[in-house]
């Protein structure tokens, strides 16, 4: 498409810029058919994931009597949408989740949703599929919360990449996407699905080029467009939003009841082989935080390594080594703090001591306060996840791995060797 076109910014009229519109609302047309919206959604294109959250959180009209309802399990994009809730005085709340397996307390849920007033605004976010444990949550809970005169934010980036959302048969007012997460390409597009009879209760708190059907200076007075024109800041990252379609069509072909079935099948796979693997004196080498059962749960399995002592081994470290080996593994929290302290245990004081910390606080000094306090806790574990692109070789070659740790200490393993800064690892480039 790029080799045989020549094409504008979507802004105008010309020949160049009429046939970029084309490309644009073509992929449009077809991500709202994906996910069969086309009648009740429309479809906004952001940055990623993060700025279709931030879209809603700044354009709810939280108010005080409102509230803003999150679960513990929220990605960080999710929990920032707080900060907009209580600068605009309404209350926050998070509701919490069941141990060990990490799925919504349900009966919890039920009575933080009885507590609002549903003549005011409110607003409820959770994800279908955590970014965390990999665990599904129920999206039945959509329309008991409209029931009770919430508006549902979905955050459907980890789920929709191996399983199909089918905006038909629930219905939420809001759903955040990550096109990078199904397919890998492109980077820098994300989208926003806004269910149509939601559409009017957000109110943009500014305009940019692109978002207006009229503005004046001298009036200071400006005109929004109606629809998903009034959402989409500037220009476009319209050369990639084409790809999009070319992806969507790509994971309809694969079929993503197959993809889903085929990373069931090797996290079901590995969890078992995980679960058998133990030191020499019969103690475990691995905890799984969240479900050990493919049971209402995807293919993101998060663990950590313990020695036969039952000390936890630095997943820095076993990151570090694993990338010798040539496997790409994530650790850390996740962006999801909040499953992290529970999965771990670390409770509201451990957090305040980090708090206390100020200006020095990071993750290093962190770990560091967990020790001195004498807690044989983590500050992150360490993230397995299967995708389209996964294969048995790569769960076989990530157990043989983690089977050189049994009957293994922290010396003998080795410290890390880098340190990680805004969860970044600069290299020198010399």
């Amino acid at each position: 498409m790029l080799s045989q076109n020549v094409l504008g910014n979507p802004h105008s009229a010309n020949p160049t810029s009429t046939a970029m519109t084309d490309y644009v609302e073509s992929a449009r047309r077809y991500v709202l058919k994906y996910f069969n919206a086309e009648d009740d959604y429309i479809c906004v294109f952001t940055l990623n994931a993060s700025g279709a959250l931030k879209l809603v959180g700044e354009a709810f009209p939280f108010a005080p009597g409102g509230r803003y309802l999150a679960t513990y399990d929220n990605h960080n994009s999710v929990n920032g949408i707080r900060e907009f809730a209580k600068s605009k005085g309404a209350e926050v709340d998070y509701t919490p989740l069941t141990s060990p397996d990490l799925r919504i307390d349900l009966g919890k849920l039920a009575d933080r949703l009885s507590e609002a007033d549903p003549d005011k605004p409110n607003l409820f976010a959770f994800p279908a599929q955590s970014n965390f444990s990999g665990v599904k949550h129920s999206l039945h809970i959509i329309e008991e919360a409209r029931s009770k005169g919430w508006k549902v934010l979905l955050d459907a980036a980890a789920f929709v990449p191996t399983n199909r959302l089918d905006l038909q048969a629930v219905k939420p007012d809001f759903v955040s996407l990550s096109f990078y997460k199904m397919f890998g390409f492109p980077t820098g597009v994300g989208a926003l699905l806004i269910r149509k009879s939601a559409y009017g209760v957000l109110q943009r708190p500014w305009f940019a080029g692109g978002t207006v059907n009229f503005t004046s200076v001298q009036a200071r007075a400006h005109m929004l467009y109606v629809g998903e024109a009034a959402f989409e800041d500037g220009t476009l990252n319209y050369l990639s939003i084409p790809a999009v379609e070319v992806g969507l069509k790509h994971l309809e072909k694969v079929g993503v009841e197959t993809i889903g079935e085929r990373v069931r099948c090797l996290a079901d796979w590995l969890l078992t082989e995980l679960l058998s693997l133990k030191h020499s004196n019969g103690r475990p080498a691995i905890r799984i935080y969240g479900p050990t059962t493919t049971q209402s749960r995807g293919a993101t399995l998060t663990l950590n390594v313990y020695d036969a002592e039952g000390h936890l081994l630095d997943y820095r470290r076993v990151e570090e080594l694993a990338g010798g080996q040539g496997i790409s593994l994530r650790t850390g929290c996740f962006c999801n703090p909040g499953t992290g302290e529970i999965a771990e245990g670390l409770t509201e004081d451990d957090m305040i001591a980090g708090y206390s910390l100020k200006e020095d606080i990071n993750l290093q000094s962190f770990v560091k306060l967990l020790q001195v306090r004498g807690q044989n806790k983590s500050a992150g574990a360490i993230r397995a996840s299967f995708g389209i692109a996964s294969n048995f070789a790569d769960a076989w070659h990530f157990i043989e791995f983690l089977r050189g740790f049994q009957d293994q200490t922290q010396p003998t393993i080795g410290e890390v060797t880098f340190d990680i800064q805004s969860c970044r690892v600069i290299r020198d480039g010399s």
